[in-house]
């Protein structure tokens, strides 16, 4: 456990989300997953938090552990194709975790997910957040209408709104 890390998710507030991510670029991330939805047969979900809990935090976890368990709790991988993709940002660790259920993660592998990580965390390295997020929506979505792609109209099995933890 590093103590510069534990500092920095004690110190960092709550705010720090609305601060990277205006309401105007969470009804921009919205859209854009609802758009590429129409695309593929696929779903996407996003969630950011600020800073880990405490005691998780104490006990070493790491942002990837904290993804699963968000993948878990929003029911991501409860669909109908087993194609469900989380985008998870953790600010204070300044990392970005893509959790993919079973379907999609056996196509596109783990290093097309790390990849589009990479290039998310280069553009919020430069103070681009919306536009880090979007690329990674429109990224993971081209995975999926390669794998998934649309037969007919497809049923919205989860939600598009961006979660906040």
């Amino acid at each position: 456990m590093s103590l510069l890390r534990v500092l920095r998710h004690l110190i960092m507030p709550p705010w720090r989300v609305r601060l990277a991510l205006p309401a105007r670029t969470l009804r921009a991330i919205e859209t854009a997953i609802h758009e590429c939805e129409t695309t593929h047969a696929g779903e996407i979900r996003f969630a950011v938090e600020s800073a880990l809990p405490l005691f998780p935090l104490l006990r070493g976890q790491m942002a990837r552990a904290r993804a699963l368990e968000v993948f878990s709790h929003l029911q991501v991988w409860d669909t109908e194709y087993n194609n469900g993709v989380l985008i998870y940002l953790l600010l204070a660790d300044h990392d970005v975790e893509i959790i993919a259920d079973r379907g999609v993660h056996a196509r596109v592998g783990s290093e097309g997910w790390e990849k589009i990580c990479r290039e998310m965390e280069a553009l919020f390295r430069e103070g681009k957040f919306e536009a880090g997020v979007l690329h990674g929506i429109h990224t993971v979505s081209g995975h999926l209408v390669r794998h998934y792609p649309a037969r007919g109209k497809s049923r919205n099995e989860l939600d598009d709104k961006p979660v906040i933890l």
